[in-house]
């Protein structure tokens, strides 16, 4: 145990992060006390991550700590060495911390051990006390058990519909060269996860359709827009790309855009993906937990190829996630609606 890993163990914090963090620990990466765990968190998350570090160290495995700010100032140009050191000699690692902009290729250095590594990794990016409290106390065996019935569904379907009465109408067309994988949670080393999980995705083959946010957006728009009800954002998609955008809100529009154009694939769908953790009932402002609200995310970028199999690849990736949605399955045994108004049709 090194310093740092010692300076949580003596930090104060909320009785309720109790719990949320013992799923994390206990439920979601099942570490074994003779396994070794790498902890990254920053200033905003100290209490939270002593939270975690209390499992920890009940759990009896060896672990070290890091403060990023300690190592290198923010935003991260690169994940520290320290880190990245460390997490070589690991079998499981989680990242609890506050992002900044233009950090993305820094926290693509840290998946690239844990993909390389096979390491389970809890990926609790802009976690907050709120998710602490919320979307952690979901109980993860039922949500992987949904998440299960939804990804038997969804491997065989070829075509998928969504509506919602916000507007969105997009239909999105499978590549069977490309895999579905759930994240409900429950991580293994085959992919990590977020946490809180539940969510089942994959790159598809093609998008076509409108799109409209009017739950969030994600990476760091997400922290300065908050919840887009009131102002949602429209997306159009042609042959899987952006061709416009708008909202009320111009600089929201604004920063969208020159996000989703940073490179040649951020305007391209890199990811489609559909909601299962039940404990969450509504969204908060928060991407981290507001993806796995029951419904449908996309994201434009990264389409995580070397799990899904898309051959291409972004330095960006945002969600976007919407409210209240219709889903349909084509298959070839025919059309199933998994989803009405923003409830399953299929139990767990």
């Amino acid at each position: 145990m090194n310093q740092t890993a010692a300076q949580l163990l003596s930090t104060s914090y909320p009785d309720e992060f109790t719990p949320g963090a013992q799923s994390a620990v206990s439920t979601c990466l099942r570490i074994l006390p003779e396994e070794r765990v790498t902890l990254i968190a920053d200033r905003s998350t100290e209490v939270i991550a002593a939270s975690l570090a209390r499992q920890l160290a009940a759990r009896g495995c060896e672990w070290n700590a890091f403060l990023l700010e300690d190592l290198a100032s923010r935003p991260l140009v690169d994940m520290p060495e320290a880190v990245l050191a460390d997490m070589e000699n690991s079998q499981v690692s989680i990242f609890a911390v506050q992002v900044q902009p233009n950090e993305l290729h820094s926290r693509m250095q840290m998946t690239d051990v844990v993909n390389r590594r096979h390491m389970r990794h809890a990926h609790m990016v802009n976690i907050t006390p709120e998710v602490m409290c919320q979307g952690m106390r979901a109980d993860f065996d039922l949500v992987d058990r949904l998440s299960q019935q939804v990804l038997d569904r969804v491997r065989r379907a070829r075509r998928i519909r969504a509506t919602t009465t916000a507007g969105t109408d997009i239909t999105a067309e499978m590549n069977p060269g490309y895999k579905w994988f759930k994240t409900s949670g429950i991580i293994s080393p085959e992919k990590w996860g977020n946490l809180p999980g539940g969510e089942c995705f994959t790159a598809p083959g093609e998008v076509n359709g409108t799109f409209v946010v009017d739950g969030v957006v994600g990476d760091w728009l997400c922290a300065r827009y908050g919840l887009l009800a009131e102002a949602p954002l429209t997306i159009e998609i042609a042959g899987n790309r952006i061709v416009r955008c708008a909202s009320q809100n111009k600089q929201l529009e604004s920063d969208f855009w020159a996000y989703t154009h940073t490179d040649e694939n951020s305007d391209r769908v890199g990811e489609f993906a559909i909601g299962t953790n039940l404990g969450i009932e509504r969204v908060i402002g928060n991407i981290l937990q507001d993806e796995k609200f029951p419904g449908i995310h996309i994201a434009f970028g990264n389409p995580y190829g070397e799990h899904t199999g898309a051959p291409w690849t972004s330095g960006t990736h945002i969600d976007v996630v919407g409210l209240g949605f219709n889903i349909w399955l084509e298959s070839e045994s025919g059309e199933e609606q998994i989803m009405r108004e923003g409830r399953f049709l299929i139990a767990a």
